[in-house]
């Protein structure tokens, strides 16, 4: 038995270890990328791989799934991981000193050159889309009431049920008393919740109004519509590729076939990409190659 288990340990290794990954499993790429666990960092990953692998020589591996963003960070300073898609809003993790403006291009210059100054990594120009907290009602209850903005619904709050991500009640700084202040609306009711069941408690009507994430796919599965944040009370979190600028230059072409993805990637794209995933049930790597094959952004 304990032969058997030995034989065990390098694939656990290869499992569960980065470096392990690119070296001691036998694959060596020249370029590895990093995904947060949620669908879009996948898509936009196998976008990447895809147009890269095209258009240059280079070789390309993605590793799913990893816990946080600060994994992924981590992981791109030791040089297991060479590129990944972050947020602007990133910065307000404490990463490097920061102004604390939530002004669109303050945060995204802060982003680039804080990055660029404690890390190494070129932040490049946003995708064309952010993913953050949006709150979310129904088409039809927006359409009749005229909401278009967080401020429409102050009219009705009182008797309207709020549906929110428990952790997001408790944090003072950015959470439910700090927006009740910025935008002068405490709602009737609140209603504590996982966030994955905030958009079939909206859609099914057990309450009014949600606070949902930008990009989600339920947002088109159930017919939902996010409300602009008129205040800017949430930072901006406005999605780019970001790489080891050592990687950058020594193959500066990444860059040029990338490139065609900036600020082509709005938030109905993203929406639409992550529904055929998460509801149709389609892979990632699919979705990512008939999108680009779409655009005409293939060659091959």
């Amino acid at each position: 038995m304990k032969l058997n288990k030995l034989k065990w340990i390098p694939m656990l290794v290869c499992m569960i270890a980065l470096a392990s990954f690119t070296s001691a499993c036998g694959v060596k790429s020249e370029i590895t990328i990093g995904t947060q666990t949620y669908t879009e960092s996948k898509i936009i990953a196998e976008m990447y791989k895809a147009l890269i692998e095209d258009q240059t020589n280079l070789k390309v591996d993605i590793i799913p799934d990893l816990a946080s963003s600060s994994l992924i960070i981590d992981a791109m300073k030791r040089n297991d991981v060479q590129m990944a898609t972050f947020y602007t809003g990133e910065i307000f993790n404490n990463h490097f000193p920061i102004s604390g403006s939530k002004d669109r291009d303050t945060v995204l210059k802060e982003a680039q050159e804080g990055f660029r100054e404690h890390f190494g990594f070129t932040w490049m120009d946003p995708l064309g889309f952010e993913n953050t907290y949006a709150f979310t009602v129904r088409k039809d209850i927006a359409e009749s009431n005229g909401y278009t903005k967080i401020s429409d619904v102050k009219q009705d709050m009182d008797k309207m049920k709020l549906g929110v991500d428990t952790t997001w009640l408790e944090r003072s700084s950015d959470g439910y008393p700090a927006f009740s202040k910025a935008y002068d609306i405490k709602f009737g009711q609140v209603f504590p919740m996982e966030i994955s069941l905030v958009y079939s408690a909206v859609a099914n009507k057990q309450v009014d109004i949600v606070l949902a994430y930008s990009t989600d796919s339920r947002l088109k599965a159930y017919e939902l519509q996010t409300l602009q944040d008129d205040k800017q009370f949430f930072p901006p979190y406005d999605a780019s590729p970001v790489l080891r600028s050592d990687l950058l230059k020594e193959h500066p072409e990444i860059q040029d076939t990338i490139a065609p993805l900036i600020g082509h990637l709005d938030a109905d794209t993203m929406i639409s990409l992550n529904y055929q995933v998460d509801i149709e049930k389609k892979s990632e790597r699919e979705v990512a190659i008939s999108y680009l094959k779409e655009q005409g952004l293939l060659k091959s």
